[in-house]
């Protein structure tokens, strides 16, 4: 009788060599499995050439999927290029939701191939976390979308704070209140995935970091692809199981990479793919509404500022929510004293100060010996940013004022507590028409009154151009 051998037998070629399978239209994933040296296969596939945007994927996701073909050949319908506009005309005018998805007689709306092949975009939803100043340097991901793929109708989801920033972007749909970083009850929460899943979206972003938790919110939303960054720690197991890409920030506080904290989103949704090029990132830029700009006009006319005769300031020390403040550079508040000196070193123009609560009234005028200056309450993006456009320029900290003066091409002045912090949150600051001033001691509230007082001469050449 034949013995035997306890020993197991080796693995079937079938494992060790898996067929390739089409993958996804996002990104290239390495195979599980790796060839053993014992097995002298013939391989016909080619090398994969690495790009950019190409990292490792989880393996668990499809063990059975080898990347793309590097075969493949493309050049059919719906294979490349961007998308064209959809020009179906919706069934019915009187819906705000514009078609229905089930109208009478249940017909089912048929989707376009290209949707399937090219990842083609329609609905896009962004869970943006954060509030005004994160927002706002989100816009340029906004118009990277809008750009890349044409017609798509893009929503958000944010805070009550970050969501006031929306009636400044006019390609954004639908804002809904839905802070990615608070904890909802579970009604609130339920809801919202319901909400999600009746829109049908082809695409969600997320700027929160995602766990587990964020991650199984997003997978529940049944979105096609469903793109976040997460966590760079521990807290990210489990994440990658169900998002469709995900980026790591090099910090846990995302924030703290200033105007340029999402680049990895950018550089992965403007990534050459379908024959289209890569896609440029565009400037931060905001619109204003005649009905907003009037608003802000009654406003400023009141507290005794002419349209292009005054000077911002914007940045005082207060409590308030609404100092428009990042959450990467929390030194970002100047006391009313150091107000009081750079405002008696403006001349020509009328100091206007911004104050975020009307409880700061009072203080603005008890500190500021100047009687010649304006005060005006304000707490909106929208109404700083008109108020902004009307003005010659701007002096304020951090916040979101800086910004703002940038996208409506403004002169300014941007006081920092450090040197550093000036170059991440405004890059290129000559070209934008900005002075950056910075404190010699890392804190802001030392920073040198004589230095700013120097650049000021910024608003004399603005206004011999005008």
């Amino acid at each position: 009788m034949a013995s035997t051998s306890l020993l197991p037998k080796t693995i079937s070629p079938f494992l060790t060599n898996p067929p390739s399978l089409p993958s996804t239209h996002f990104t290239t994933k390495p195979s599980f499995f790796i060839p053993s040296a014992d097995h002298h296969l013939p391989c016909t596939r080619k090398p994969s050439i690495l790009t950019p945007y190409a990292k490792k994927k989880n393996p668990w996701i499809d063990i059975f999927d080898d990347g793309e073909d590097p075969d493949m050949e493309y050049g059919s319908l719906f294979v490349d290029g961007k998308q064209d506009e959809d020009t179906r005309p919706v069934d019915n005018p009187n819906n705000p939701y514009g078609f229905l998805k089930f109208p009478k007689g249940y017909n089912v709306e048929v989707a376009q191939l290209g949707l399937k092949i090219r990842g083609d975009v329609r609905r896009c939803c962004c869970m943006v976390s954060g509030g005004v100043y994160e927002n706002l340097l989100f816009f340029p991901v906004i118009q990277m979308l809008k750009d890349r793929y044409p017609g798509i109708l893009v929503d958000v989801l944010a805070s009550d704070r970050g969501k006031q920033c929306y009636e400044l972007n006019k390609n954004v749909r639908w804002a809904n209140v839905y802070d990615p970083d608070g904890d909802p009850e579970p009604a609130i929460y339920t809801d919202m995935i319901g909400v999600l899943k009746n829109r049908y979206y082809d695409l969600i972003l997320s700027t929160k970091l995602a766990g587990l938790g964020h991650a199984s919110f997003m997978f529940m939303s049944s979105a096609r692809d469903k793109v976040s960054y997460i966590y760079p720690n521990v807290n990210a197991a489990g994440a990658g199981l169900l998002l469709t890409e995900t980026f790591t920030p090099d910090s846990p506080n995302l924030s703290e990479g200033g105007y340029h904290m999402y680049h990895q989103m950018l550089d992965w949704l403007g990534r050459p793919i379908y024959n289209v090029p890569r896609q440029p990132v565009p400037p931060l830029r905001v619109s204003l509404s005649r009905k907003l700009k009037e608003y802000v006009e009654a406003k400023y006319r009141a507290a005794g500022a002419e349209k292009g005769k005054y000077i911002v300031i914007h940045g005082i020390e207060s409590d308030s929510k609404a100092s428009m403040q990042s959450r990467g550079d929390t030194d970002s508040l100047l006391p009313l004293e150091v107000w009081d000196q750079i405002a008696d070193a403006i001349s020509g123009f009328k100091p206007v100060f911004v104050i975020p609560h009307e409880k700061e009234r009072e203080n603005v005028e008890e500190i500021i010996y100047n009687e010649d200056i304006g005060i005006v309450f304000i707490t909106t993006p929208g109404q700083l940013a008109a108020l902004i456009n009307d003005s010659a320029g701007v002096i304020a900290t951090n916040t979101a004022a800086i910004q703002l003066a940038n996208a409506r091409e403004k002169p300014s002045i941007a006081l920092f507590g450090s040197e550093e912090k000036g170059k991440i949150f405004v890059p290129n600051a000559e070209e934008k028409k900005c002075i950056i001033v910075s404190s010699k001691t890392g804190k802001l509230k030392d920073i040198d009154v004589g230095a700013v007082k120097q650049e000021m001469q910024i608003f004399d050449m603005s206004l011999a151009l005008v």
